[in-house]
């Protein structure tokens, strides 16, 4: 019987695996930018940390334009019809290239304005690395979009040993340009900076060649003009738009919740932004197996298969729960030795002790529900539920919650992010009545 799925185990396997290791990749490099920059001091930690979210929220609104043309083109090889994947490929490349150098020139102009909007009452120190870091990094935006919807289409055939490699250099030019710029000539928050507008260059450039090869099955068109085939992206921005919307308002809300810490004070400011960077380890397989799952879930809707999405969408829970607690257990036996190496003051690491805690409990228990079981329903095109739960979580209970428990009842940082547990508490639910209510099959669009 395991003959006749699309993905036996060793498929499962050699899906998973290189998706884990770039994502390891990608935290450890985080980590070490952290690391480096705490070296220049915690105001430079605290600037760096603050954009960043406004960078995460960029990048993440075309990762999820990405993400819909490739569980489009997922369906369409499930389907049995790859060229019109490559079709899709195409025009998900240039549609998101196009947009984000849009959206980044217009970023740019008022980058004055969104700093001094949303982090206004940091402190001048704060701001100057704020301000820094803002300038270089957003100009890589474009690129890291491009190379997301690149590495998105190597997954959608299964292959994401392609997307690991690409990685793997990313990475190493990312840090070894930190350390040449910080520790050898000296430079400040600019040393974190450029290293990563470069290696993001580089990665976008490698990507978008290696899918110009023909011979794989799905590739994209070599040409330098583009013309806009609104069949395909109708269909691409009937997913996208939606996955868009909720993640660029997920982590709009993330960015008010941030600001509402800004006024916590520097070693909140540190512990959450440490804290933020450590959880990243104890979520790295659901991470990586979320991705994974847009590439099985979306093959089996295209071919009309829910008996195999079924199947597969239990395995890959489960398989996520045993990880994370794997990750979770780790994280905490590292915690003491991790704490040291950011050089944190005393109230600093008291504090990131507990969030890390507060955090690794709760994901052992519901981040699986939260997170990996709503990609089951955008592989087979169910995604305005998953929209329109996600903004009701996020305003009702992370951000309401923040404000009455970290502001208002004096619970500060923590109060904020035992909001993001109820937040989880409330989309477990709703998903999981959503699953077995069964409705999200009937959404595949070929």
């Amino acid at each position: 019987m395991q003959s006749r799925y699309f993905f036996d185990n060793k498929a499962l396997i050699t899906l998973i695996v290189p998706l884990i290791i770039e994502q390891l990749l990608s935290m450890l490099v985080g980590m070490a930018d952290s690391i480096m920059i705490a070296n220049v001091g915690e105001t430079a930690v605290s600037g760096v940390s603050l954009v960043e979210q406004i960078i995460i929220l960029i990048i993440n609104a075309f990762s999820a334009l990405a993400t819909g043309g490739t569980i489009i083109a997922g369906q369409y090889l499930g389907h049995e019809v790859p060229q019109k994947a490559c079709e899709s490929a195409t025009q998900l490349v240039w549609f998101v290239t196009l947009c984000s150098i849009i959206v980044t020139a217009s970023i740019y102009a008022g980058k004055s304005v969104i700093l001094h909007k949303m982090f206004g009452q940091v402190s001048s120190d704060v701001m100057y690395h704020a301000n820094t870091y803002f300038t270089i990094v957003i100009i890589s935006i474009p690129f890291i979009a491009m190379y997301n919807a690149g590495t998105s289409i190597f997954r959608t055939m299964g292959n994401s040993k392609v997307p690991m490699a690409v990685s793997v250099i990313m990475n190493i030019l990312n840090v070894s340009g930190n350390a040449l710029l910080i520790y050898g000539f000296h430079r400040g928050t600019e040393g974190v900076a450029f290293p990563t507008l470069i290696s993001r260059m580089f990665a976008a450039l490698t990507i978008l060649i290696l899918l110009c090869n023909e011979d794989r099955t799905v590739h994209i068109k070599k040409a330098w003009h583009y013309r806009i085939d609104w069949a395909h992206v109708k269909r691409i921005l009937s997913l996208g738009i939606p996955n868009g919307l909720e993640d660029s308002l997920f982590q709009l809300g993330k960015l008010m919740v941030l600001s509402l810490i800004a006024a916590f004070g520097t070693h909140e400011i540190t512990a959450n932004a440490v804290s933020n960077s450590i959880i990243l380890f104890q979520l790295l397989p659901g991470l990586s197996i979320n991705l994974a799952v847009i590439t099985v879930i979306a093959r089996c809707t295209g071919a009309g298969d829910y008996e195999q999405a079924e199947y597969y969408n239990r395995k890959l829970l489960i398989i996520t729960h045993i990880c994370i607690t794997i990750t979770v257990l780790g994280t905490f036996m590292a915690l003491p030795y991790i704490l040291k190496i950011y050089k944190l003051s005393k109230a600093t690491a008291s504090i990131t002790r507990r969030l890390v805690y507060l955090h690794g409990i709760s994901a052992m228990l519901i981040w699986p529900a939260s997170f990996t079981l709503p990609a089951t329903f955008r592989a087979s095109g169910d995604v305005k539920l998953c929209m329109g739960i996600s903004m009701i979580s996020m305003w009702t209970f992370r951000i309401g919650f923040s404000c009455i428990l970290g502001k208002y009842m004096g619970m500060g940082v923590l109060g904020v992010w035992t909001a993001r547990i109820i937040d989880w508490g409330f989309r477990a639910f709703c998903f999981s009545f959503r699953y077995f209510s069964g409705k999200w099959k009937k959404s595949s669009l070929v």
